[in-house]
């Protein structure tokens, strides 16, 4: 059975648990959507936008199933990535930079946000503009905000919608997107478009759905606004020395390079372009050359790598690879670094700088940041993620997080009010639980970690 297939499978399921609460909502539905319309109308949309477009609101259950599965939280960070970062995807996303260099070249210029990142982020959210949704993005915001989950949120990104089209930016009976109300090429929600969206092309109106300048030159000064740092990396693999202490890697433990380099952090590398891979007697000058003018100066290195990896191919770069100390690669960052495994102690891992915050402002998943960072690497040169080759597989299931997060909670490891999502929180109680049980404290909510809480409850 395919992937698809048995997610198919997993939604429906979802929803037959799901009807009940799903069928008073809809009853109740229709009243708060006029409530909603004066709040609208009070706001200085117009009378004539908020009648029309409350008028067009279905609420869609499939949405809410939707929101509680979210792969981009529930998958294991390897078995996300490959699933979205594969060759024909960096092909494709190589020949779009070629066909489109000119207006790419002019928008980097202008905001300091690098061509590979904003091509990485159109592969990651719609396929490069072929998959924008189809659903009513008002319908879609209207359910989620009638949701109790994230009410607030969800209810401000509809009215930014509904102030969209009184304002002229889109059209009612058009504005279709994902099940979160994300829309066009990058997947602006309502807010983020209001805030940011700009007219690339100079032709009077933003069109971030058609319109290929329009949808660059908004996400780039989306990214410049947040605080993009040009000419700085976003993430760097790494290896970890032995006696790391694993509590250091996670995302609120920042330090600078140099203390990371004390800790015998290290970079990982594989020369991919001569034959044997890498050679271990590299020097430091060559390498520190070769490593700047690929991740900074945007020319791509030829290599073998260019091509699809060759069955067994793979395990010959990660016996090839190597490590080089951080301080030989000459990188210029201004601010702090962090740790991250995303796939616990025994996957990869990962140095992030002040740019892959940036990233996790656009989304909040870690999965889906790192994936964008490692495309726009592959987009620039190769650049293959070689660790983690024993790292636990499994994901839980929304349920199963949530009972994980309650016997967190009920054994004194604050995991907040469980939503069924690894968030930070939830992976603080972790990394407490582990420490107090002498565990190797990564914060991964690993089904390992699962099932000896589970065994430990009381019978």
């Amino acid at each position: 059975m395919n992937y698809s297939c048995r997610f198919s499978k997993f939604l429906m399921a979802l929803f037959l648990v799901l009807r009940p609460a799903i069928s008073i909502a809809q009853d109740e539905f229709s009243d708060w959507l006029q409530e909603l319309r004066i709040e609208a109308m009070v706001s200085g949309i117009s009378d004539t936008t908020a009648n029309d477009a409350v008028s067009r609101i279905e609420f869609l259950p499939d949405v809410i199933a939707l929101d509680r599965s979210q792969p981009e939280f529930v998958s294991p960070f390897l078995d996300y990535y490959q699933k979205r970062v594969d060759v024909q995807k960096v092909q494709k996303g190589r020949q779009l930079l070629a066909e489109h260099e000119t207006m790419l070249n002019r928008i980097e210029a202008e905001y300091g946000v690098p061509k590979y990142t904003l091509v990485a982020f159109w592969g990651m959210e719609t396929q490069y503009g072929r998959s924008q949704g189809k659903l009513d993005v008002l319908s879609s915001l209207a359910t989620l905000a009638y949701d109790s989950r994230r009410t607030e949120f969800f209810r401000g990104q509809l009215l930014d919608a509904i102030r969209m089209i009184d304002v002229g930016h889109a059209q009612s009976d058009s504005l279709t997107g994902s099940w979160a109300g994300a829309f066009g090429n990058m997947q602006f929600m309502p807010t983020t478009f209001m805030l940011y969206a700009v007219d690339g092309d100079n032709d009077g109106r933003i069109d971030v759905v058609n319109s290929l300048p329009d949808a660059f030159a908004s996400a780039a000064n989306y990214l410049s606004q947040v605080g993009w740092h040009t000419n700085e990396p976003a993430m760097l693999e790494v290896s970890l020395p032995e006696n790391f202490d694993w509590k250091n890697a996670q995302f609120a433990v920042k330090k600078p390079l140099a203390e990371w380099s004390r800790l015998d952090v290290r970079a990982m590398y594989v020369d991919v372009g001569a034959p044997g891979f890498a050679s271990k007697n590299v020097s430091r000058e060559n390498l520190r050359s070769k490593y700047a003018k690929a991740r900074l100066s945007g020319k791509k290195q030829r290599s073998s790598l260019h091509k699809p990896f060759r069955r067994g191919q793979k395990n010959a770069i990660q016996s090839s690879a190597t490590t080089v100390g951080l301080d030989v690669l000459g990188l210029d960052v201004k601010g702090l670094a962090a740790i991250l495994l995303p796939q616990g102690y025994r996957g990869p891992a990962f140095m992030v700088f002040d740019n892959f915050d940036v990233i996790m402002d656009w989304n909040r998943s870690v999965n889906y940041a790192l994936s964008v960072a490692q495309l726009a690497e592959q987009l620039r040169h190769e650049s293959r993620i070689v660790g983690g080759q024993s790292a636990e597989s499994g994901a839980l299931s929304f349920d199963e997080m949530l009972d994980l997060q309650g016997i967190l909670n009920a054994r004194g490891f604050d995991a907040g009010e469980p939503d069924g999502l690894p968030g930070f929180k939830t992976q603080q109680a972790i990394r407490e639980y582990q420490l107090v049980n002498q565990l190797p404290a990564d914060g991964y909510a690993s089904r390992s970690v699962y099932q000896k809480l589970y065994s430990e409850q009381p019978q």
